[in-house]
This record gives C-alpha cells, sequence and structure tokens, in this order.
C-alpha cells in the first residue's frame, strides 16, 4: 500500500495542533501548543484570546511537526484541518492557514469536523480497530453517541439537551472554587472522596440515550447553598459517579438497541478514570469490547484529524468555498 501522509491541523478551542499521520493508523508526529495556563486565570476559555494565541503559534506548531516527521511539505498527499464543530474565531485561525498551505503546495485540503476526527482516534490506538460500532464522544462541548457504520458514515443515536458533560464538571469546579480546567481538578479530588456520600440525580430523557446534566449542576449549586460546611471531596465524587452512571447506562442502552459488537469511547472525558471504568463495567457485562484511545489523543489533537482526513481523500471537492461551522452537525 502507497504510504499517504496526512497533515492535520486542530484550533477549534485553545490547543493550537498540528500532526503527521501515516494511512490514518500510524502516528509520526502530533505537535500541541496548549493554552491552559493563559486561559487558567479567566477560569475558562476566552475566545478572543484562543483565536490571537492560534494566529502566533500556529505557523511554528505546523513546522514543528513537519520537522519532527522528517518531512518536508512536499511529501504531504492532503492537509486536513477541522471546521467545526467549535469557537468560529478559532476555527477559522487553522481552516484559513491549512488553505494557504494547501494552495500554495498545490495539495488538496479536507475539512474535518471535529467530532469526527475524535472517533477517528480510535484508528490511531489500535490499528486493528475498526467499523462498525458504536462511539460516544464525550468532552467540553460534546456529549454524543454515535452509531459508526463505516469509515465515513454515522448516524447519531442521542446527543446532549442542554450541557455537555465537559462542561458539567467544569461549572462543578467553578462551584468549589477550583481552578479551571475543572475536569481534571474535579477527578483529583474525588480521588479522596466517598462517591456514594450523596445521591444527585441521574436525569430522565425523552429520548433514551439523549443526556441531561443541566439539573445536576443546579441541583449541586442547591446543595452548596443549603450545605456552608461540606466535603469538598465527597461532593466531587459523588458529582463525578452522576456523570459517570449516566454515560454508562445510556452506552449500555446504545449497545443493546443497536447489537453492537464493540464500543469505542473517546473525547476529553474520555480521560477521566471514573468514566472510563464505569462504562468499561457496562460494556463488559454484555460481552462487548471496548476501545479507548491512550489520554494523549483524547484531548484535542491535530493526529485524530489527519486520521480522519485519510479516510475522507476520496471526498475532496471545492474546498476553497469551505468555511468554519461553530454548530457543524456530524
Amino acid at each position: 500500500m502507497t504510504k499517504q501522509l496526512i497533515l492535520g491541523i486542530e484550533t477549534s478551542c485553545d490547543e493550537t495542533c498540528a500532526a503527521i499521520v501515516a494511512n490514518g493508523r500510524n502516528l509520526i508526529s502530533n505537535t500541541i501548543y496548549t493554552q491552559i495556563d493563559t486561559h487558567k486565570r479567566f477560569g475558562g476559555v476566552v475566545p478572543e484570546i484562543a483565536s490571537r494565541s492560534h494566529i502566533e503559534k500556529i505557523d511554528e506548531v505546523v513546522h514543528t511537526a513537519l520537522r519532527e516527521a522528517g518531512v518536508k511539505l512536499q511529501d504531504i498527499t492532503a492537509v486536513a484541518a477541522t471546521n467545526g464543530p467549535g469557537l468560529v474565531g478559532a476555527l477559522l485561525v487553522g481552516l484559513n492557514y491549512a488553505k494557504g498551505l494547501a494552495y500554495g503546495a498545490g495539495l488538496p485540503l479536507i475539512p474535518i469536523n471535529h467530532i469526527e476526527g475524535h472517533i477517528c482516534a480510535n484508528y490511531i490506538a489500535n490499528h486493528d480497530f475498526a467499523p462498525p460500532y458504536v462511539a460516544l464522544v464525550v468532552s467540553g462541548g460534546h456529549t454524543s453517541f454515535i452509531e459508526v457504520n463505516s469509515y465515513t458514515e454515522y448516524n447519531l443515536l442521542g446527543s446532549t439537551t442542554d450541557d455537555a458533560a465537559g462542561e458539567a464538571f467544569d461549572k462543578a469546579a467553578r462551584m468549589l472554587g477550583l481552578p479551571y480546567p475543572g475536569g481534571v481538578e474535579i477527578e483529583k479530588l474525588a480521588k479522596s472522596g466517598d462517591p456514594s456520600a450523596i445521591r444527585f440525580p441521574r436525569a430522565v430523557t425523552e429520548n433514551p440515550l439523549d443526556c441531561s446534566f443541566s439539573g445536576l449542576k443546579s441541583n449541586l449549586y442547591q446543595y452548596l447553598q443549603k450545605n456552608k460546611e461540606y466535603n469538598a471531596a465527597d461532593v466531587a465524587a459523588s458529582f463525578q459517579d452522576a456523570i459517570a452512571d449516566v454515560l454508562a447506562e445510556r452506552a449500555l442502552r446504545a449497545v443493546k438497541i443497536t447489537d453492537a459488537k464493540a464500543f469505542a469511547l473517546c473525547g476529553g472525558v474520555a480521560a477521566n478514570t471514573r468514566v472510563r471504568t464505569k462504562v468499561q463495567e457496562a460494556c463488559a457485562s454484555v460481552g462487548v469490547s471496548l476501545q479507548v484511545p491512550p489520554i494523549s489523543l483524547c484531548t484535542d489533537n491535530a493526529a485524530m484529524i489527519a486520521a480522519a482526513g485519510f479516510y475522507r481523500l476520496d471526498c475532496v471537492s471545492n474546498w476553497l468555498a469551505v468555511n468554519a461551522v461553530p454548530n457543524l452537525a456530524l
């Protein structure tokens, strides 16, 4: 098989990323510039600051990825860039840079949906993993159950009706006075807490594969208002368990409804150990294998975008007309 090298570019939020992946499976280089320290003092991502930082770092990050891969731009088969969903200003930086790079080098550009990228991270993590299966993409902006029928064909089974799981973690962290990024801090604190100390609600939704976390967030706020003295570790552990329980329950439902033989957990919240454990237990209870990428491929990265780009090489059309779409559907 001819080696197809895809240069991936990802700037949907606050990480400036570039990577080289061969044939959708083999990671050659993966460069990430994170803005966590920049946004930490604001308690969350400031879109304007994120965009400016991408502008400052994108060229350096892309050339670092090429250098670390030991390849030149003329060795690249195509450029793949995220065009949504995400922060529109941040998306525009990466997409327009990719357009200019591709046009100047005479390469095709492949626009990639960020959610599809998270799914395709599994192909780098496990070279034998392939459709069909069911995936849960769970992050700061997404909680989506997706039936993966082929490398480019998807069926949305359910999503969040309000806050995404990662967003709920971040908001809970702010209520507890924890620093950004909140999900990581909640997990750290929860390690010394009792997950059964507080029974937070698990929302019921009309669609059995949808999720809702706004009520859970409100319940946490009410608990903290009523209980001025509380064990923060117990609160974090109980809150974390409520989210993990909902995700695991929906995962089990999705597997049963689709009769899936494999399940993939991906996205930033997939890095949460409690979520991984609960979903693993749910899948094991019905004999379904679970695929989870390493943490480095769960959080935003360009390797997943490059992997997705390989499987869409035959879908390239009038890419110069492609624009950033902040609410892009899969």
